[in-house]
This record gives structure tokens, sequence and C-alpha cells, in this order.
């Protein structure tokens, strides 16, 4: 049996060729499937219908946080030719109902994103989406299925239905191969693995110092380059870019630089911790992976010589392990990092704030941001839009999106076994409970107050971090507050270093990642142990 969002009455069915004539958008009723052919099913999973008016790509590959009309239905279940309905009652994102598209011709497309049944070590039974090696996106991910687009013409008339199957299968994702400096790969995590219950895997992207195979003998610092999954070179290294340039340099240090890969089901990237609803990724990456990289590649493989920076999921996490591992990583540049502090998680402070979606005032209340222009500071997206769009994609916190993910990694679990959610998605009511355990296991700033006697020793002079005054999130608030509790140390002071970013959004620099390595290479330099081999110094 297949069960689905449940519909308001059912309209008349007209036989449909698949280029609709001018319709009312309220009075169209869509009928979606897959073929036996492409999957035996059932399937549970989601079912997506996308609307574009643009010819230039694929309808599904036009959906974002500002991007074309949406809708999405949960199917559990579900049999081959057995078919999903979607009228005007059908949750959308931006319109929220099929009734207010605007009159035009559009091309519609579906989507069906096939789940998987996770068996979790914690008694848990989840239903959510596998990642693929795509990066947690259902527009892309391989084995799910899709639609030809066809073309409907909204407007006044008669009200009909449309068909659509999902007869296509999204292929494989393709590694790309090595080169003479970019090697990959990935193992099965054992560790993850047994906590989910189904094959969880880790990988990485290896970028090697000029000189690398000519000098067997030499070990080197390794740069860990954190962020959202992609299997492109670290760094951004590619020929021709300045990069490049210095990288190949003779007068330029020597390291090897890695991007991780670890996707977990409810993201693009797990955030490299250990967490109730994500599981122990952080055992993961340091008992499996790294040390799997350091037996396959010629790192140093001690404290001093392993460095953290990233942007943005990756400067959070670059913070965070060198707090959460002080030992294991010698310094951390983390720029534009996601909430260090939960007094602003993109506009909301989840102790103050009663709803995630409004500021309220003693005789009114205002929309919270979630999104501003960095040179005009014009709001973007409300707090109740972006979690509107993550509903659309995915319930249960299946969205693959930020606010979800934050859910998944800073928060605990609920009876459901899915994360207990820290404010409704719906109403925007905020749960203390949740915002207190955010606080107690995950909130930098007060972790490293609360502990900075222990915690402070091991960290000195190790943390580093950079953000625009404008950043497009919000992310510069946490940023100062951050900043306020670690100059106010003492016993040991801190000794790291801030950067601001006039009118800086999400994506500012204090300087380009050629000079982020010389630096690094200073700092690993003045902290190496005395009889450390510096052989890779220029």
């Amino acid at each position: 049996m297949r069960r689905f969002l449940a519909l308001a009455a059912m309209l008349p069915l007209l036989a449909h060729p698949p280029e609709a004539t001018a319709q009312d958008s309220a009075g169209y009723r869509f009928e979606l499937s897959y073929p036996s052919s492409v999957h035996s099913g059932p399937i549970t999973g989601r079912m997506f219908l996308v609307f574009a008016s643009s010819e230039e790509r694929e309808p599904r590959l036009q959906v974002s946080r500002y991007g074309v009309p949406f809708f999405g239905v949960d199917v559990e279940g579900l049999e081959p030719g057995e078919p999903v309905p979607f009228d005007a009652t059908t949750p959308g994102y931006p319109p929220t109902s099929m009734a207010d598209l605007p009159a035009g011709a559009y091309q519609v497309q579906a989507v069906l994103s096939v789940y998987s049944e996770f068996r979790r070590s914690d008694g848990h039974t989840l239903w959510i989406h596998d990642d693929q090696w795509e990066g947690q996106d259902w527009r892309r991910s391989p084995g799910n299925l899709y639609s030809e687009p066809v073309r409907v013409d909204i407007g006044p008339g008669a009200t009909g239905t449309v068909t659509l199957s999902t007869d296509r299968v999204l292929p494989p994702v393709q590694i790309p191969p090595d080169t003479e400096w970019v090697k990959h790969f990935r193992i099965r995590s054992e560790i993850l693995s047994e906590f989910w219950g189904r094959d969880i895997w880790l990988g990485m992207t290896v970028l090697l110092p000029r000189d690398y195979d000519r000098n067997p003998e030499t070990r080197y610092p390794t740069v860990y380059n954190q962020g959202h999954f992609s299997l492109r070179p670290p760094l951004g290294f590619r020929e021709g870019s300045d990069l490049y340039e210095a990288w190949m340099a003779d007068d330029f240090p020597r390291f090897i630089a890695v991007t991780l890969q670890h996707p977990s089901p409810y993201f693009d990237d797990s955030y490299a911790v250990n967490s109730a609803n994500n599981g122990p990724y952080g055992d993961a990456i340091h008992q499996e992976l790294i040390p799997e990289f350091e037996r396959r590649f010629r790192a140093i493989p001690e404290g001093w010589a392993r460095v953290l920076t990233g942007g943005s999921t990756g400067g959070w996490e670059s913070f965070a392990l060198q707090v959460f591992y002080p030992d294991f990583y010698g310094g951390s540049w983390a720029f534009a990092p996601d909430p260090l502090d939960f007094r602003n998680v993109e506009g909301i402070d989840i102790y103050a704030d009663r709803n995630a979606f409004y500021k309220e005032h003693e005789w009114y209340r205002a929309p919270t941001i979630n999104t501003r222009d960095n040179m005009t500071g014009e709001a973007l997206l409300t707090s109740r839009q972006r979690n509107r769009m993550e509903l659309v994609n995915g319930t249960h916190g299946r969205s693959g999106e930020q606010l979800d993910i934050w859910s998944a990694v800073f928060g605990p679990v609920g009876e459901d076994g899915y994360f207990k959610p820290l404010f409704d998605k719906r109403t925007g009511v905020i749960d203390p409970s949740v915002a207190e355990y955010w606080r107690e296991h995950f909130d930098l700033r007060h972790i490293l107050e609360r502990d900075w006697a222990t915690l402070g020793p091991k960290l000195v002079g190790k943390l580093h971090t950079g953000v625009g005054l404008m950043d497009n999130f919000f992310l510069d608030f946490g940023v100062y507050h951050m900043e306020e509790f670690l100059e106010s140390t003492t016993d040991p002071y801190y000794g790291g270093t801030f950067w601001y970013g006039k009118r800086g959004g999400h994506g500012w620099r204090p300087f380009g990642t050629a000079e982020l390595l010389r630096r690094m290479a200073d700092h690993i330099r003045g902290r190496a142990p005395e009889g450390a081999h510096l052989d890779w110094l220029p």
C-alpha cells in the first residue's frame, strides 16, 4: 500500500496530451507515476513537480532557494503505475499553491526521490535518502527517477489532468580520474555503517605537492580544507590559477592539501563531529579516514603538522574540529563560519526568541530576516520563507538543506527517530529544551567559556577567524560573540586572530589562498618540535 499527502476533493479528469492548452492553474490536476521498466517498486520517497518558464535548463536543475516553483508530496510503498495526485492543495515554494502561479507557458517536470530504509543501531528505523556520492541533492542523485519536461500553458480556462511518468533514471556519479597531482580514494566506514545499518562511505581528494614523487623521503604537513561535498581538487587548485602558479614555484612551501567527502543521510556534509542523529562521524573521520590517508600518503602524522581551513560549513568545521580535537590539529583558519554562537542562527536567537519566524516586541512583531544583500542590506529571504523551502524539499528534516542539517547535528533524537526540531517549521514556535541541548553540545562560544580552563592551554595561537561585516546569513554575529569572549581570556590568553571585511559578504576572505598557505607554513615552522624535518620548506 502507498500513502501520500491528502489532497482536497478531486477535480474532473480529462484526457490530455503532453502539451496542454491554456488552463487555470487552480483547476489543474497532475498525476505523477513511474513505470516498472525503471523500478520494480515499491518506492518510499518524495515526489516533486517543478515549473520553469525558461527552457535553458531542465526544470529540476532550476530549483533553489531563489529558484522556480516546485511542489512536493511524500509517498510510501508506491507501486509502479500508481498515480500520485498534485493539485492546488499540494504544498509548494515559492508560491504555496499552484493556484498562485502566474499565467504563462511553463516547462513542467516530475522527479521521484527514492528513500532507503536505515535500521539504526539506536533502535530507530528511518526512511531517508541514501547519498549516492552526489552530495545529498534530489535534483541530481543517481537512481532518482525523472520525467521528460512537457509544456503546460497556465491561464483562464477549463480544468484538466496532466499525466507525467518518471521513466528516466539519473546515472551514477563519475569520479574524476586521478592526475599527476590530484588523487581520489574512498572507504567503507565500519563505524558509520554499524550506526546507520547500511553501508556508509567516506572519501578524500588529495592534492600532492610539486616534486612529491622526486623526493620519496620527504614527509609533508597537511592542510585539511573543509566544505560542502565536492570531488574537485582542494583549495580551488586548477591549472592557470594564482594558486597553481604559487604551488609550482620554487620558493613556495610544500603541503599536501585534502578535502574530505563525508555526506550524511541528512546533508551533503556531516559537519565532521559526533552527533545523536547523524552518528559518530567525528570518530569515523579520525579513526578510519585520516589514518587511511596517512597510510597511503607521506603526510607528517603529528598534530603540529595538521592544519584546518574552510568557509561557511567548512569554516564551522575548521573551528569546531580544532576545539573538539585540540591536540590532533595544530591550527585553524576559519572563514565565514556557520554560527559559532547560537544567539544568531541565520537571524534567529534560539535562546531569546520565542518564534523563529518573527521578532516579537511589545506592540508588534517583525519578520525575522534569514538572508540579506551585503551591499544594500535588502532582505532577500525571511526565516519563514527559507523554512517553507526546506519543508517542501522534505518532511522530517529530509530536505538536505541548511536549517535541517543544523537540527540533525546539533539537536537530540525525537521520539520518531528523526531529529527533534528546534522549532516547528509550520508555526515557527521554538522548543526551549532543544535550544538548551544545542547550547550544551555545540554552541562553540559557550563550550569554550565553560571549558576554557582545560581547553585554553591547548588552543593558544591556534584560532584564526575571518568574516565579512555584512555576511549574507548574519554569520558575523557569531564571530563577534566569539571574539568578545576570546579577547577576554587570561591564563591563558587565546593568542589568535580575527579579520573583518567592510561590506564583505559570505564569500569574503582577508587574503588569497597562496598567502594563507604561506602564513600556515610560518605557523607550522614556529611550532615544529626540535629536530623535526623541515625539508618541505623552500
